[in-house]
């Protein structure tokens, strides 16, 4: 089987405040892109949990997947074991959700495949144990989130399409959260839609500058396209930035006009994940 895994920026992030175990509260819309990572599962009967592609950079022992999948096998009987695939298009580390996307795709494949069956619900409090953004990529719809990310609202938002920009370094999520330079942003009372953020800011944006100042180049070069809309802006924790088109056409144009040293890649909003609805979600 192979399963779709999307990507996803961050329209706005704040930081809200520092948790007694060590996460933060947040406030954020999860904008959830037509850009897929493809991840190929291969039933074993003997047990084994083998990685057979992609993510070859990353230690077993450190990869989602098979994080992921382990988590997984202690629900299922021990004869079942996978062979598990990925073909990587989301640029790691760079605050897409590739690594979390990828976790909670291999959550809901394997919970079919295995024959597990957990609820939705059940997969969402394990994808909480894997990462604070694994939640909305179960859930599978573009949402407004608070608490650690975890709580989720889910929103129908424009479908604009977003030129991405990877400056090709990555940055570390535990390092941004201990900089000097994170900034905190008042609560919102409520979300209904975009239109209402007061402050579209992403308080991670000076310490990830601070940590990889290419990142302000990329932001100033995207604010430079023409017929954007809206200032450009950085995803997670960083380091990728985007900036937004109504039109697919001025975004091909503006991706056409990037420097070489960097990567960039254009896609559209979409409400609703290919894992939203598990009965279609593979072919």
């Amino acid at each position: 089987m192979t399963y779709q895994s999307p990507a996803k920026v961050n329209l706005f992030l704040h930081i809200i405040s520092k948790r007694d175990d060590g996460y933060h509260n947040l406030q954020t819309i999860f904008q959830l892109l037509d850009y897929c990572d493809e991840l190929n599962f291969d039933i074993r009967n003997d047990g084994k949990i083998n990685r057979t592609q992609g993510n070859e950079n990353i230690p077993l022992e450190k990869d989602l997947i098979i994080q992921s999948a382990l988590k997984l096998k202690q629900l299922a009987p021990s004869n079942y074991g996978v062979d598990v695939g990925v073909i990587k298009k989301i640029p790691s580390g760079g605050g897409l959700g590739g690594g979390s996307s990828n976790a909670a795709t291999t959550l809901i494949a394997l919970n079919k495949l295995w024959d597990i069956n957990l609820p939705k619900t059940k997969l969402i409090e394990l994808g909480k144990e894997l990462g604070a953004d694994v939640p909305v990529f179960i859930d599978g719809r573009s949402s407004w989130a608070e608490g650690t990310g975890e709580i989720l609202s889910p929103l129908s938002l424009p479908r604009y399409f977003y030129l991405v920009v990877s400056i090709k370094k990555q940055i570390s999520t535990q390092e941004i959260f201990r900089h000097k330079a994170l900034t905190m942003s008042a609560l919102q009372r409520k979300m209904s839609d975009f239109s209402l953020v007061s402050n579209p800011h992403n308080d991670c944006l000076d310490a990830a500058i601070d940590l990889e100042s290419e990142i302000k180049d990329a932001l100033v070069h995207l604010n430079s396209t023409k017929k954007h809309i809206d200032e450009a802006r950085m995803t997670g924790t960083g380091s990728c930035v985007f900036v937004t088109f109504e039109n697919e056409i001025d975004a091909l144009n503006a991706k056409d006009e990037l420097p070489s040293k960097w990567f960039g890649f254009v896609a559209k909003a979409i409400d609703t994940s290919p894992l939203h609805n598990w009965d279609v979600a593979k072919w």
